[in-house]
Parts: structure tokens; C-alpha cells; sequence
């Protein structure tokens, strides 16, 4: 039987193939697109069955080929790119290839879970499971809520799990690959290396410099709620994955200078330094993100909880300095 990765070069893929790894499951097939190449990189350390492009897979798929040879289905492939304009490639991607994979999960009682997205919310302020709450505010969180939608319909004729995790602000290990798309804390380490400081934007629509509020969730607990739900075949939902606590941008960035001065042998300093040491340095906010910018959001986790997932979450600042710490091992 095996176990399949959709978007598995990518970066919370890579983690799940990893992790699936580190509990002795080799029997996976990583399927993705590899027109950009290096992403192979993020599986070189990984071990896998066989690998498929997401056109081969999607055709095989319902050809009937992997029929009653399939133990579980963890579905990350995705175009995350939420500034893409292109409407038509993004419900192809994102939608239409979802609910072709739910289809046979489902007429094979398989497990399967999905990569949802907290951008379902829009602007929030609110950010609990619920179809009151959700207002998306581009094509990239309208695919991610139409799917959701699907899946609610489906819900009372299911025949085996499914899991949709709405994922916050995710940082961590095999992320190089997204450029622009990387999270700030990639490039935040990136920027101090290279000019000695760090850029963030400054105040927009009531917020001081900085202080826009994020829940930023470490990849490694990412993986671990997905492992926990693999485990637990009986929990089926939509979840928020987030830490349950919105931090500001300027923790991130204190904590990645922090974490790559204590390399150095040198002091920790706080913000308020930082500021007076110029390490700190604030750029325009970008005209297009104005009223497109989700400046606060901080997962409801009370569902999660409420299923039995009780591990506790990595705060930014011990986060961020284990990121720190693999990305200049990498670096080496």
C-alpha cells in the first residue's frame, strides 16, 4: 500500500514526506511539478517509492490505477501564489484537481488530508471553522474556500477521513524554493546575512511600524498535526492550523537577528535597540496590498483541541531560532 504526497518537492510536502520517513514509511509516491527544477532539492534526503508529475498522477488517477493500492492520500500540491491573476489556472489547480483526488479517496475509503488555507477569512477579524466568518479576498482563497465548500456538502455521505487543516502563517526548513512566497523569517536570515539588517514594512491601516499581528506556525508542528491525524482515522474536520497566538512581524525579526547573533557570540538586544543599532529599518507599504493585506490573524484552535490534538505549538522565538539554526547548517 502506499502513501501519496501531492506536491511533495514542495514545501509543507517535503516536511510530510520527511516525517513519514522518520516513522519508517518509505512507500510513498511523491507526485509534483518540477518545472521549477530545484526543488528536487528539498527530497534529496528523503526516501520514496517512485515519483510522478502532477499531469501523469491526475491521469493514472482516474484511469483507475491506483485502485486498492492506496493507504492514505496527503494532499498538498497547490499554486500558493496568492497574487496570481489568472482565474481559469488557479480553479484548475487548486479546485478542480482537488475534487478529483476527494472523488477517489472517497470511493476507496481512503484517508485524505488537504491543505486548506487561512486566507479563507479575508480580513477577519474572526477566525473560527465557520461559514460566517469566511470572506475571501482573491482567487488564490476562493479556490481554497470553494473547496472547503464542496467538502462540507459531502460531509454527511462520507466514507472514510477527511481532514482539511486551514494553514496560518507557516515558516520553516525546504521553503528556498518559493522566492517572494517564502515566509518572512527566510527572509529576514537572508537580508541580515547579506546588508547587516532587516526590512519590514511599515505601519498601514492602524498599525505602528512592524506591529502587524500574524500566527506564525513552525513547519515542524505542521507536520506533526498531520501525523497526529493519520493516527487518528476516527477525527475527521475542517481545522485552523496555527499556534493560537498572533505575534508581530517585529518579534520575527527580533527573534532572527537574536537567533543569528548568538552564533556570533554576541548579546541578545531588544527591539527598542535594534531600532537605535539601525538593524530595524522600515520600507513603504506597497500601494497594491493596501485593503488586500490581512495585517491581523490568529487561529481559533479550540476545534483541534477539542479532537485531542494537545502537543503544544513552537513560539516564534523558539521557532525561529531552530529555522536559523538548519538554515546555516544548510548554509555550510
Amino acid at each position: 500500500m502506499y502513501y501519496i504526497v501531492t506536491g511533495a518537492a514542495g514545501f509543507i510536502g517535503s516536511n510530510l514526506v520527511k516525517a513519514l520517513n522518520d516513522r519508517g514509511v518509505s512507500n510513498i509516491i511523491a507526485v509534483d511539478n518540477m518545472k521549477q527544477a530545484d526543488k528536487f532539492k528539498n527530497l534529496t534526503d528523503c526516501d520514496i517509492a517512485d515519483y510522478m508529475s502532477k499531469e501523469d498522477f491526475s491521469e493514472q488517477l482516474n484511469a483507475g490505477m491506483f485502485d486498492g493500492d492506496v493507504a492514505a492520500v496527503l494532499h498538498e500540491g497547490a499554486c500558493s501564489d496568492t497574487m496570481e491573476t489568472d482565474g481559469r489556472y488557479m480553479m484548475q489547480n487548486n479546485y478542480q484537481y482537488s475534487l478529483d483526488i476527494l472523488n477517489f479517496c472517497q470511493d476507496e475509503e481512503v484517508p485524505f488530508l488537504y491543505a486548506s488555507s487561512a486566507s479563507v477569512y479575508g480580513m477577519g477579524p474572526k477566525f473560527t471553522e465557520s461559514r460566517e466568518f469566511e470572506s475571501p479576498l482573491n482567487v488564490y482563497a476562493y479556490s481554497k474556500f470553494l473547496f472547503d465548500q464542496i467538502v462540507r456538502r459531502r460531509w454527511s455521505e462520507r466514507t472514510s477521513q477527511i481532514v482539511g487543516l486551514r494553514y496560518f502563517n507557516v515558516y520553516g526548513s525546504r521553503e528556498q524554493h518559493k522566492g517572494r512566497m517564502a515566509s518572512v523569517a527566510y527572509h529576514f536570515f537572508n537580508q541580515y546575512r547579506a546588508d547587516g539588517f532587516v526590512k519590514l514594512f511599515e505601519g498601514c491601516e492602524g498599525y505602528a511600524n512592524g506591529t502587524q499581528l500574524r500566527d506564525f506556525v513552525s513547519v515542524e508542528d505542521v507536520a506533526k498535526v498531520n501525523m497526529h491525524f493519520l493516527d487518528h482515522p476516527d477525527q475527521s474536520g475542517i481545522f485552523n492550523l496555527g499556534t493560537g497566538k498572533a505575534q508581530s512581524f517585529n518579534d520575527v525579526a527580533v527573534a532572527t537577528v537574536n537567533a543569528l547573533r548568538s552564533t556570533k557570540g554576541e548579546s541578545k538586544l531588544t527591539l527598542e535597540q535594534m531600532h537605535q543599532q539601525q538593524l530595524i529599518r522600515y520600507i513603504p507599504f506597497p500601494e497594491q496590498l493596501k485593503g488586500k493585506y490581512q495585517s491581523y490573524t490568529q487561529a481559533d484552535m479550540a476545534a483541534m483541541r477539542a479532537v485531542g490534538y494537545k502537543e503544544p505549538f513552537l513560539t516564534v522565538d523558539e521557532g525561529t531560532t531552530r529555522y536559523v539554526n538548519y538554515l546555516l547548517a544548510k548554509a555550510a
